[in-house]
């Protein structure tokens, strides 16, 4: 029957064993085939860099960042307009 680690648990042993652990003893510790270590922890080196990368966007905010330019832009044309008393449309 195969088990399912969650990304939480695979992260503290690969970290774990990053740290100077003895892997053997760690597979050992979490059943844990050694083979399976060394996948994980590739998996973990190779996609380590995305922890500093900004996250995306939600469309939400996208849609509301898109309003708040509109609404700079209008504020500041209603700025001009009021300043020099001439239309700014």
């Amino acid at each position: 029957m195969r088990r399912k680690w969650d990304a939480k648990t695979k992260a503290r042993i690969v970290l774990a064993g990053l740290m100077g652990e003895c892997v053997n003893d760690l597979c050992r510790a979490h059943d844990l085939r050694p083979g399976q270590y060394y996948k994980w922890r590739g998996h973990f080196l190779e996609n380590s860099y995305r922890v500093f990368e900004k996250p995306p966007m939600a469309p939400n905010d996208m849609e509301l960042a898109s309003e708040n330019e509109e609404l700079k832009k209008l504020v500041g044309e209603l700025t001009l307009e009021l300043t020099s008393g001439k239309p700014a449309r």
